[in-house]
Formats: C-alpha cells, structure tokens, sequence
C-alpha cells in the first residue's frame, strides 16, 4: 500500500515541486494539500497520513505553529520539514525538530534545482524514513491542553475532538539525575554518532554532562553546513558542559563536546599532546559528510586508552565500519541506543550486529552510561 502523504505550503509552485517528485515514486501518494498550518492541523485531526511535508514560513499559522498546536492537543502525524538554509532557517529548523517533526530536507534556491536528481532522491529517502520512522521516539512531552485547546478551536474552527484517540500515555520526560562517579581509570575519549532523530534526541544526553568530565566528547551529527553551528550553539546553552562546533585545529579538552561542521569531516589528529582536530574535504562516506567513520578511524593512533563509543538514532549504518576499524588496534567500550526510544534505529541496529556493543540503553540512561564508564573530576 503506498504511503500517503499531506503537503503543508503556501505556495502553489512549491506544492506541485512536490508533487511532481512523489508521483515519481511508487511507494508514495499525495493524499490532499493544505495552503497553511490552520488547514494543515485541521486535515490531520480529520485523517490519517503516513507523513506530512511541512513548510515554515505561511500566513495565518506557520509551521512551527502548527507543530505547537499539534503538541499541545496531542494530534500526531510524522513531519518532515521544508527548510531554508540561512541562520534564521536552522534555528527554526532545530524548533521544530524539538517540537516533534522527525527530519528537514532544506529547499532548493530556485525550482529548476528541484530537477537535479541528487536533490530528488534525497528528498525521496528521507520521505520514506519519516513515514516509517516512530513517532513516540520524536514527541515532547507537555502540560495536558486546555484553555488552548479552545482558543485555537474559536481562532481556526477545528474541532480536535474528533482525532483518534491515543492509546498510551504521553512519555514522561526524563528526569535530570546528579550522578557522580569515581574518576575513570585511564585517559578516555568520548566519541557520538547520531543521525535521523538526534537532535532532539541529544538534548537527552548533552545536557546531563557534566563540565567536569574525564573526557572530551566528539559528536557527529548527519546535518547540512550552518545547521550544526546553531545545534552546538542550541546544546550549549542547555549544557553545563561546554559545546562548541569544530573549528580547525580546535585543542582537546576534558569537558568539552566538539560539534562536527555540516559539510565538514571531522579527524582527531595527535602530532602534539592532547591532540586536536581537523575539518577535512573529503568525498562523502556512507552518503553523509560529515561521517562518524572517519572520526572514529581518526582516533585508531590516538594516546587514548580508551574509546568510548556511542552510537544515537539513525538511519543507515555510519559508525559501524569505523568502530570495527578501531577495534582492532584499540581498546573501545560501545553503548548503543535502544530501538525503543530510536526515532530510526538504523545506526544502532547495525553496530548491535556486529557484536562490539558493550551495552544496548534508553535514550534517558545514554548520559549516565557514558558518565560511568568515562568518571568525573
């Protein structure tokens, strides 16, 4: 059965871009169309689709808040979002991914880019991930609607009342625990692969660092240039610990999370004590640059004596080469997400193959798991 899909845009010339890329595939169809977020909520209380392709900027209710109301009424639908590649579009596209939209797909700069196929698959692949993708991973958890409920009911005329009812409970958020640990034995890397879902995902795990860490942390995270300045910036004010994107040879430090660029590959390199780190241009690896392989490759000749591995939501399989690769000339420990709180378990589902995972955890344990192994000052 073909998926069906919702188009949320203002623009007609943007709808049947989109259109005329789904009628290409056959595993799609388009099921109706909504000219902003007020039509758009309304036709997803009224049915069902397997995804939704949402724009941001509309009049009479944007994306971001069609997503809020969705949220607060607690009506779900997998979105993927239509993005914009300025400053402005990254930080609306990190608010949206936090208010339960599954992955972005940023718009060409004109509609004749729209015929390249490179832009075509990729937005086709990422379709069907978010049609398949667990919406539960993805949701925030909030306060039951109320008086908001009613309020949008008189400004948009929607009656919320007749969705579908949902049969579990919101999932609860997860507490943020002071843990303290006896200080690793050792010097320890950390270093994260993430993926599909991540973002918001990671907002369960930066945060809960603390800055005093035995280790400096990688992070590699699939996003496109500009997208991963304003996720460091994001995490950063969240996060005791400090956060910061990558610049070139940024020094390693103990309480630091290092943030790969977009477009950017990350090698740690170790002519000099602690090491330091590299943005490089390399080809594309596993589809994605920056790609988690080459930083874990990177730390095969490091003065680490260990590893630790953390492999997030995802979809494909980056990480897993690089791990093995590791593994073979050092010591690692790898800690793989759960399928259950997976957006995509992709990523993980491959490492877990392999054999190397030390340990298989929640989402809200990954913090403490790391903490653990790694210890605090």
């Amino acid at each position: 059965m073909k998926k069906k899909i919702l188009l949320v845009d203002d623009s007609a010339l943007m709808r049947r871009m989109w259109r005329d890329i789904i009628d290409m595939d056959d595993r799609f169809e388009v099921g109706d169309v909504a000219v902003n977020g007020a039509e758009g909520f309304k036709k997803i209380v009224a049915g069902k689709y397997d995804a939704v392709v949402l724009d941001v900027y509309m009049p009479q209710m944007t994306g971001l808040q069609m997503l809020e109301e969705m949220q607060k009424s607690n009506v779900r639908a997998n979105v993927l979002m239509a993005s914009t590649t300025t400053r402005e579009g990254a930080r609306e596209t990190l608010t949206a991914l936090e208010l339960g939209a599954i992955d972005f797909i940023t718009k060409p700069e004109n509609v004749a880019d729209t015929r390249n196929d490179a832009f075509r698959n990729r937005f086709l692949e990422l379709l069907w991930v978010v049609s398949n993708a667990n919406p539960a991973a993805a949701r925030r958890t909030v306060s039951q609607p109320g008086t908001q409920k009613r309020t949008f009911e008189a400004r948009y005329d929607v009656n919320i009342h007749t969705a579908k009812p949902v049969s579990e409970p919101a999932v609860p958020k997860p507490p943020v625990r002071t843990v303290t640990y006896a200080k690793g034995k050792g010097r320890k890397i950390v270093a994260i692969a993430s993926s599909t879902g991540g973002p918001k995902a990671l907002q369960q795990v930066i945060p809960k660092l603390p800055k005093n860490l035995c280790a400096p942390v990688l992070l590699v995270q699939h996003m496109p240039k500009g997208f991963t300045l304003s996720l460091a910036e994001h995490l950063n004010e969240q996060s005791e610990i400090a956060v910061e994107e990558v610049k070139e040879n940024m020094r390693l430090e103990n309480g630091h999370v290092y943030v790969a660029q977009g477009g950017k590959h990350m090698k740690a390199v170790f002519k000099n004590s602690p090491g330091s780190l590299q943005c490089t241009d390399e080809p594309t690896r596993e589809g994605v640059k920056p790609c988690a392989n080459y930083m874990f490759e990177s730390l095969i000749d490091s003065a680490y004596d260990e590893v630790v591995c953390v492999v997030m939501t995802g979809m494909g399989a980056d990480g897993t080469e690089g791990i093995v690769n590791l593994s073979k000339s050092k010591k690692i420990h790898v800690i793989a997400q759960n399928e259950e709180t997976c957006t995509v378990y992709g990523m993980p589902r491959s490492i877990v193959q392999t054999g190397l995972v030390n340990s298989i955890v929640p989402l809200e344990e990954l913090a403490e798991q790391i903490i653990k192994e790694v210890g605090v000052q």
